[in-house]
């Protein structure tokens, strides 16, 4: 197999729960490069933390992601995004009734990075 081009897919990446029923399907990994398809039942969130090194890119692929970030909340639909600099505390929650699945998109990996943050 080639390690310059690899077809990859839910089905066949490495899979990991997370919270309270969530799940984590990683797609492409390396130092410089993190890449996990996430999918959060209606009513869960992630513990609000922050990165040091990585900026994230959180792409919502079907449902609605609520996004806090600093303070700020924002509403992500299906085929939105939202960039997260690094040293922003955030907090990726679903607030609706339908799971949410999504794109994480961390450079470098955020692997190693989690500071947990108090509420704003």
């Amino acid at each position: 197999m080639s390690e310059r081009a690899v077809i990859v897919s839910k089905d066949t990446a490495e899979h990991y729960g997370w919270g309270a029923r969530c799940d984590g399907w990683i797609l492409a990994s390396g130092e410089d490069l993190l890449i996990i398809q996430e999918r959060m039942p209606a009513g869960t969130a992630e513990v609000r933390h922050y990165h040091r090194r990585a900026k994230q890119f959180f792409f919502v692929l079907s449902g609605r992601l609520t996004m806090e970030a600093d303070g700020d909340v924002f509403e992500i639909g299906a085929q939105q995004g939202i960039e997260i600099g690094k040293d922003v505390p955030h907090q990726a929650r679903n607030d609706s009734d339908q799971e949410v699945v999504f794109l994480v998109v961390s450079a470098p990996t955020s692997r190693g990075d989690r500071i947990e943050a108090p509420g704003p």
